[in-house]
């Protein structure tokens, strides 16, 4: 096929490629988020109103050990998807929804951002 062939055929749903280190980055909180726990933290955490869950009902939802949990939330902090603060003993974390808008935008071929733009 020509590529004016192609041209006519269908458009592009990303203006340009993904550079390198952006795709190493996505790729990098969409295997974070390829874990089911993680997953199922993930949609804890944004379901919550008021936007933030302590530690502890993160922990009482799951049928796992603290450790355990403490380590799926790391994942989830280093993939810059989510953010906490220490409030006293107890440890309160909350969506970043500027990273997840860039997953998503990723994802949505009707969008037209070019996701090789920063996060």
């Amino acid at each position: 096929m020509s590529s004016q062939q192609n041209a006519e055929c269908c458009e592009p749903t990303l203006s340009e490629a993904l550079s390198p280190d952006r795709a190493a980055e996505l790729a990098r909180s969409f295997k974070v988020l390829g874990d089911p726990v993680r997953l199922r933290v993930l949609s804890l955490i944004a379901a919550r109103r008021g936007g933030e869950v302590c530690v502890c009902d993160i922990t009482d939802a799951f049928d796992l050990t603290g450790p355990t949990i403490s380590y799926h939330l790391r994942q989830l902090r280093e993939a810059g998807l989510v953010d906490c603060e220490r409030r006293g003993t107890w440890v309160y974390y909350w969506i970043i929804p500027a990273k997840l808008g860039l997953l998503s935008q990723f994802l949505d071929p009707a969008d037209t951002v070019t996701p090789t733009a920063g996060a």
